[in-house]
């Protein structure tokens, strides 16, 4: 009985869900209209699609690059702040801040950091680099404000991972080795890859779902250089109601 509730949420927003989708994609839609089924045609039409396998391919861009920098940035900052350190307890809290930023508002407050005439950046690198304009550097900035946004969550999780580390692990190993990179390799790492796994995991999945913060910043754009999957299901579905 304790269980129940549990059930019935994820039998509500997760089984019901998805057992409906795979139905969906298996029958034309249209608002007004009989239900057609169709098979696999749904499926042979986003294969043949140019824009859906674009959008594939940005998308894998996207989470490649992305996850890849916050899951070291994140290992990184959690070393260093795994120590004793002056003001520790209020750098990570500042470190934390993004996490809790809507991701509308972030998306318009990078719009005018990058802003090629007189952004933020621009202005301190004294250069005009069209970060929002150009196929190449909209979809860099978009996976640096999702490393900006995500990092601190990796960097939360794997500092918590590292504290759990007993002490007695590294007192033996540094009676074998002074490295630090060989105590972090045969000592810490081992402990610590469930919790990496774990936050890959994560992150690919959330990643994959990104949505708010292209779209707000570049709508997709310029051209399709920006528009990931998610993007396009959207357009599709509701601009096309296709």
């Amino acid at each position: 009985m304790f269980l129940l509730p549990a059930a019935i949420w994820v039998l509500a927003f997760t089984i019901f869900p998805l057992l409906y989708g795979l139905r969906l994609s298996l029958f034309n839609v249209k608002i007004g209209f009989p239900d057609e089924f169709v098979g696999f045609r749904n499926y042979i039409h986003i294969v043949k699609d140019a824009n859906a396998l674009h959008a594939f391919m940005v998308t894998l861009i996207f989470v490649g690059a992305g996850v890849t920098v916050e899951i070291i940035l994140g290992m990184l900052f959690a070393l260093l702040f795994n120590r004793p350190m002056p003001g520790r307890g209020f750098l990570r809290t500042i470190m934390t801040m993004p996490l809790f930023a809507t991701p509308i508002a972030v998306g318009f407050l990078f719009i005018t950091i990058f802003y090629e005439e007189g952004g933020l950046i621009n202005g301190i690198l004294h250069v005009k680099i069209p970060w929002l304009s150009t196929y190449f550097w909209a979809l860099i900035s978009v996976i640096i404000v999702d490393i900006w946004q995500w990092t601190p969550f990796c960097f939360l999780i794997f500092l918590a991972a590292l504290q759990g580390v007993p002490d007695d692990y590294y007192e033996a190993a540094m009676l074998e080795t002074k490295s630090k990179w060989q105590v972090f390799w045969h000592i810490t790492f081992p402990v610590i890859q469930p919790t990496i796994i774990l936050v890959l995991l994560l992150r690919v999945t959330e990643a994959f779902k990104v949505f708010d913060i292209p779209y707000t910043m570049t709508g997709g754009g310029p051209g399709n250089a920006t528009q990931v999957l998610t993007m396009y299901a959207f357009r599709v579905g509701f601009r096309f109601f296709n």
